[in-house]
């Protein structure tokens, strides 16, 4: 079962992504620059140790990281006003507004999927988002997707 789940999910993922990523204005991400995207959304001014742990990934690849996305423009770094050897991470005004977009056609994406749906299956999957979420928490994830 465990690995037809993972199958499945990722499976999902893959899909919307491809289906998405030709509409997309500006450069290509690839998905760990997503993820820190949405890491900072959803804490603003995070540092970068803070993101890695929340990625787990080490704190060299999350600097490279946040390094690539502010030569793209889509991540601001400002000093710490409290300790100035640290770093506060923040969206640009482009990124919040390449989120935006995203979410926006994924929603519809995956809304007409479930139309194709019959009411039965869609409940199904409705049910199981409770269960999912728990199992994301047992895995050590942050219990949201975005």
């Amino acid at each position: 079962m465990a690995d037809e789940l993972m199958a499945t999910v990722m499976g999902l993922k893959r899909v919307v992504r491809r289906r998405l990523q030709a509409g997309q204005p500006g450069p290509r991400l690839r998905g760990a620059h997503t993820e820190l995207l949405r890491v900072v959304r959803r804490t603003p001014g995070i540092g970068v140790a803070a993101a890695a742990k929340e990625l787990h990934l080490a704190g060299n690849t999350v600097s490279t990281l946040v390094n690539q996305l502010i030569d793209k423009e889509l991540l601001r770094r400002e000093t710490d006003p409290d300790d100035r050897r640290a770093a506060k991470l923040h969206l640009t005004p482009a990124a919040v507004k390449r989120q935006d977009a995203w979410r926006e056609e994924r929603t519809k994406l995956v809304e007409g999927a479930l139309a194709g749906l019959t009411e039965d299956e869609v409940a199904t999957i409705g049910n199981a988002l409770p269960a999912l979420r728990k199992l994301l928490a047992e895995l050590g994830g942050e219990g949201t997707a975005v």
